[in-house]
């Protein structure tokens, strides 16, 4: 029963966590019809979020930081390349 109530938690923050970063990130994509290329590296980056994230959960978030700090970096890098194509579209 304790293992089923944890699951139920961690699954839970695994959600609040994903839709932390959809929110974070509304509003940023890159037009796919403009920047074709640039849109795919945020989809690369949305992605390898989901994976850091399901790595977090198998390792009970017991890896130093090191994941935490690469998602932020992915956030940065996200908003980066939203940053490129308005720069490109001047």
């Amino acid at each position: 029963m304790t293992n089923r109530i944890v699951r139920t938690l961690v699954t839970g923050g695994v959600a609040i966590g994903l839709l932390s970063i959809g929110l974070a990130v509304y509003g940023q994509k890159v037009s796919k019809a403009k920047h074709p290329n640039l849109a795919a590296a945020q989809s690369f980056i949305e992605k390898a979020q989901v994976k850091l994230t399901a790595a977090q959960v198998a390792n009970e978030y017991d890896m130093g930081g090191h994941a935490a700090k690469a998602k932020a970096l992915l956030d940065e890098a996200y908003s980066e390349i939203k940053l490129a194509a308005e720069t490109a579209n001047k």
